[in-house]
Parts: C-alpha cells; structure tokens; sequence
C-alpha cells in the first residue's frame, strides 16, 4: 500500500499537490466570507472551456519537437483578423459570422505557422527564446495595423477619428456568447443560485480535444510525435523532420486562432492591441501545470492544466477582495498569483526545449 501512495506521489509530484491544495482552500474560504461557490465554480468551468483551445494549441507544437510554442500570439493575430473581417462584413446569422471568422482566421494563422514553422528549423535548439522574440514582436508589429488597416464599420474603428481600430470591439451585434448560450442551463438552482453551465462552450472545447486525439492517431500524427520525440530515429525511418515540425506549428497557430475567437465570443468583446501579449504565457504554464513536459503532452493535461489554472484566477481575487476590501491589494494579489503560477510552470521547462 505505501509502495502505491509513493508511486502516485511521485507521479503527481509535490508542486501539483501544492496547487490542487491551493484551489480547494480558496473555494472552502470562500462560503464562510460570503460569497457564492456555485457562482465561483460557474466562472471557473467558463474560464476553463474558454480558454481550452488557446491551451491545445500547444499540444502540436510540444508534439512535433517545437516546445512550447510562445509565438501562439501569431496565430492570435491571426483569429483577430479573420473575426474583424466577419464583422466587416455584416453578417446577420451569429453562426455563420462565427464560422467565417474561425475559417479566416485559422487560414492566415496556418498560413503564417508555416513561416513561422520554417524559422523555427533554423534555429534548433533556440526555440523558446525565439519563439518569444516573435510573440511579442507580431503583437508589437499589428498596434501599428491596427491604427492603419481599412475598417470602416463603426463597430470597429473610432467615430470621431474615423479610422484606427477600437480597443474593446464589442460582438454584441455579431457572435457574442454564441456558443455559451447554446443548450447552456442552471445546475442546482436557477439563474440567481445555481452553477452555470456553457453547455455548447464546453462542446466545442472537447470537440477540439478529440478532433486533436484523432490527429495525434493518424499517419500524420505519429509520424509529428516520433519526428519530436527522437528526430534521429525519425530520420532514419524517412520521416521528414522538418516537414514535422511545420506541420506542428502551423496546426498549433490555427488552433490558436480557433481558441482566441471562442475565447472572444464567451467574455463578449474583441481585445485588440497589447490585450493578448500574455495569452501565450498564460496557455504554455497551463499545460505544463496540468503535468505536461517541454517534449511531451497530451489531452489529459491541457483539461486538468487549464481547471486548475484557470480556476486559481477565477477563485482567487473575489477571496481576496472579501478578506481586503476598499484597497489596491487584490490586484496586486492577482498579479502575484497569476505571475507567481506562470514562473513556476516555466521553471518545470528547465530553460529550453532543444531537440537535435
């Protein structure tokens, strides 16, 4: 029996322990200060299937040899592209307006993740660091678009200026909450007292993970996870490495092109500019908190990873705006929290993801 609990320990390690722990003493501390549970497990399970696809973005490119892909941000750009142009044009029907904009999105995504993925070849060994250079630089790169591209729907630009993109885009006219509303219900209660349930966000998100479990199965997916795994046995068994990994990236940029727009269409707006320079911190330290390497991931940890890490923020700051009322202290307390689970997952990367 403790030769068991030691080999469940060691699976699951102390750090893990620390954050599961950590989770449940802010979700018990929060009935006895008043607040809603079933509120707060609401917002968590949203967050969670909010936010999953930017997380399974990753599994690709970790997958195919990459690492961690930081540069997730180019395939954001890319969905905030495709779901601008939707609203550009008009389009009536939410369904088909979400549609447009995943299937705009995701081709400039792939379309960029194929350069991108090609960059990356050559610099081997390099590309957390490099990936991170690109993160930050195409979200640096698309403030100077968005005050340049020519948008002229009023939803989209400033009226008075009459040009430059709006920082907040509200989809209240477009796709907001679409896929939160479908079939959703109130578990336990009703809209005052029960647990929220995003029945067609959470649909959607496990959709991606099992249309992404059926890839990682295919010809074309055990060929990417051998080339990442052992690129030199991958060599020599006439697997095209470097083909791999581009196809790993370009998948991981149009998924994350998919999830900022399910993403967008749940919180109710559009967040342009600097707005998603952290989302690829954020998805990388998910994943790796829900048990995943800098070479190997799987579902299992992109839905335990995004819970947990997306339930922490979510549980967190209504705790400790209860405990310190009327002062800055809860952002502060925010910032550390969320900061502090960020360095923790990147302390696990061990500081690269070389591959030969």
């Amino acid at each position: 029996m403790q030769t068991r609990i030691k080999k469940l320990y060691a699976k699951i390690g102390l750090p893990h322990i620390i954050i599961v722990a950590f989770f449940l003493f802010l979700l018990t501390a929060a009935a006895p200060l008043g607040l809603s549970v079933r509120s707060l497990m609401g917002d968590t399970l949203r967050r969670w299937a909010m936010y999953g696809i930017l997380v399974l973005a990753m599994v690709p490119a970790i997958q195919s040899g990459i690492g961690p892909n930081f540069g997730i941000c180019l395939g954001i750009v890319g969905g905030l592209l495709g779901a601008t142009v939707s609203i550009e044009l008009g389009l009536a029907n939410p369904w088909i307006a979400i549609i447009v904009a995943m299937l705009i999105g995701a081709s400039i995504a792939s379309i960029l993740g194929i350069l991108y993925g090609s960059l990356l070849n050559r610099v081997k060994g390099s590309e957390m660091t490099v990936s991170t250079y690109v993160g930050f630089s195409i979200i640096a790169f698309m403030n100077i678009m968005w005050l340049s591209l020519p948008f002229s729907s009023g939803t989209l630009i400033w009226p008075l200026a009459g040009m430059g993109m709006r920082n907040n885009i509200s989809l209240a006219g477009s796709f907001g909450h679409v896929f939160n509303n479908w079939l959703s219900y109130y578990l336990l209660g009703d809209k005052t007292t029960g647990i929220f349930i995003p029945t067609g966000l959470i649909l959607v998100f496990l959709a991606a993970c099992l249309a992404m479990w059926l890839f990682l199965r295919s010809k074309t997916g055990i060929a990417m996870s051998a080339a990442g795994e052992n690129p030199h046995f991958a060599r020599a068994a006439g697997i095209n490495v470097h083909k791999m990994r581009i196809i790993g990236t370009a998948v991981s940029t149009a998924l994350g092109a998919i999830g900022i727009i399910v993403y967008a269409q749940s919180y109710g707006f559009l967040q342009l500019y600097n707005a998603p320079l952290m989302m690829g911190f954020h998805s990388v330290a998910a994943i790796l908190i829900g048990g995943a390497s800098t070479k190997k991931a799987t579902i299992s940890n992109v839905i335990v990873g995004a819970f947990l890490f997306q339930g922490i923020l979510a549980v967190a700051l209504p705790v400790v705006n209860k405990v310190l009322p009327e002062s800055n202290l809860p952002d502060v307390i925010r910032i550390i929290i969320s900061n502090g689970i960020i360095l923790f997952a990147l302390s696990k990367a061990k500081g690269g993801a070389a591959n030969a």
